[in-house]
């Protein structure tokens, strides 16, 4: 599993792509936060909390990260090594798992730059250092089980096409589907509202924004990316037989 993450970070580096994300990540959330007038703009909400970054994320990593996946398996089938990489002594699940894993990480290294944002944040507070570090570091946590599910979901849609744009928007409707899709039901349902929600990924997402690890949130997250790498090995399987 290991030489498949290491070949997919050098396939993300050795080409513009993995530069390229993490500069579109960076750069739409420092101008959203930073720049542009607006609800995001952290200098204008009068508080020294990452709130508007938290809120603004999920959204850019919906596109993003369908980016970074969806030439995972497509592009094995289209250029006809899906089978060469079948053939190797690994599992099927190891490849997954090795695809899943060099996505997840290179995400990872988009968000390791925010951190400066807690430092700036902390310094603009008055008094100094007011900002509620719990909420900060479990809003983190909640962004990495986010882009753990974000990325399973692309990795399996990754499976459904030759073609790299029909799984990216395959990908990206899933994805909307399972972080708002669910708020959006359970908003014209009121009566079921806390249990339709209770399916989606925002609703997990914000309880642990409050400062508080759930191991239910948790349980979710990990549920959601398990269950899409099941159907990622069981469509290799197919392809297998």
């Amino acid at each position: 599993m290991k030489s498949i993450i290491l070949r997919e970070i050098k396939s993300f580096f050795g080409s513009p792509i993995g530069y390229l994300v993490i500069a579109v990540f960076l750069i739409i959330n420092g101008l959203f936060l930073w720049v542009f007038e607006g609800d995001y703009n952290i200098l204008n909400t009068g508080y020294a909390d990452l709130t508007p970054f938290f809120t603004l994320a999920p959204w850019i990593l919906i596109f993003l990260i369908p980016a970074v996946t969806m030439r995972s398996f497509s592009d094995e089938r289209k250029q006809g090594t899906l089978e060469l990489l079948l053939t190797k002594p690994l599992s099927v699940w190891e490849i997954v798992n090795g695809k899943f894993f060099g996505a997840f990480l290179l995400i990872i290294l988009a968000i390791i730059p925010t951190l400066i944002y807690v430092y700036v944040i902390y310094g603009l507070g008055s008094p100094e250092g007011n900002i509620d570090m719990g909420s900060t570091i479990g809003s983190y946590f909640g962004l990495l089980f986010l882009i753990a599910s974000y990325s399973a979901i692309g990795i399996f849609t990754s499976t459904l096409s030759e073609n790299q744009i029909v799984a990216f928007i395959i990908a990206v409707f899933v994805c909307f589907i399972f972080y708002f899709g669910f708020e959006g039901i359970a908003s014209v349902i009121p009566a079921q509202s806390g249990i339709i929600s209770a399916f989606g990924m925002q609703d997990h997402f914000k309880s642990m924004s409050r400062g508080v690890i759930d191991t239910r949130d948790v349980i979710y997250f990990l549920s959601i990316s398990v269950l899409f790498l099941s159907f990622t090995v069981y469509q290799l399987k197919s392809f297998k037989a």
